[in-house]
């Protein structure tokens, strides 16, 4: 394999969150959360995710929490929580839904939640990864460069 694991060039099916925080040594904890689906927790270098979490969901919130712990991110109580959270969402939709496969669903899903389903994600992972490629037709429609 000749990109890094968790890179954008294995978006998809081949993205695993669980595996790649099993290769770390960082343990995955499942307790009933109030108000959260998950959180990182760098004290005790673990990931804490709330019990009774679908595996689609499971997937998601790993991604997310993983993408915390490579932005070496310190907790969502600093003044920059919730650009972290953003940047989170948005680097763990890019690894979850490769570009080719966002655009063969959208082209057939007939909603948000057929897509979600199709890619294997949350409807939030997925509107995410929407948001994302929407900014770059913006910037496309917008460049001297493109096209």
């Amino acid at each position: 394999m000749s990109a890094a694991v968790g890179t954008v060039a294995e978006a998809g099916v081949q993205y695993d969150p669980a595996a790649e925080l099993d290769r770390m040594g960082i343990p995955v904890v499942r307790l009933w959360l109030r108000d959260t689906w998950g959180v990182w927790s760098p004290t005790r270098r673990a990931v804490v995710i709330a019990a009774g979490l679908s595996p689609v969901e499971e997937k998601c919130v790993l991604a997310h929490e993983l993408e915390h712990i490579h932005a070496g991110d310190t907790g969502c109580g600093n003044r920059d929580g919730l650009r972290a959270e953003r940047l989170a969402d948005l680097r763990a939709a890019r690894k979850l839904i490769a570009l080719s496969d966002f655009c063969r669903v959208r082209q057939w899903a007939s909603s948000e939640a057929e897509m979600a389903e199709e890619l294997g994600v949350t409807t939030w992972i997925l509107r995410t990864r929407g948001a994302d490629l929407e900014g770059g037709a913006r910037w496309l429609a917008t460049s001297r460069t493109a096209g």
